[in-house]
């Protein structure tokens, strides 16, 4: 039997905000969505930012690097879908010089 959950549960981005940037949009998407998707800070670091939502739900934001190429990954069982939302509302970085788009 396979978990197709796995793939949704890590998931990662490439921005051009850089780390304190990207946990403190990570704090106001988390803060401000409605009901059951609301999740709040429980724990935070300089590269990391633990919410915690509906249920105990447990969501993760880490960062490595810094801008214009932030590298993002974020965590969470039930809160997939609003990882996925949080990290397609981050600004793209931009492709290194002579790379294929």
């Amino acid at each position: 039997m396979t978990n197709i959950q796995r793939q949704r549960t890590l998931q990662t981005a490439t921005t051009s905000l850089g780390g304190t940037e990207v946990l403190a949009a990570a704090r106001d998407f988390f803060g401000r969505r409605s009901g059951i998707y609301a999740a709040f800070v429980e724990q935070e670091g300089p590269a990391y930012l633990t919410l915690r939502g509906q249920g105990g739900e447990e969501v993760v934001v880490a960062v490595s690097g810094n801008a214009p190429s932030t590298m993002v990954t974020g965590s969470s069982y039930m809160f997939d879908q609003q990882v996925a939302l949080f990290l397609a509302s981050l600004p793209p970085a931009a492709l290194a010089a002579g790379a294929e788009s």
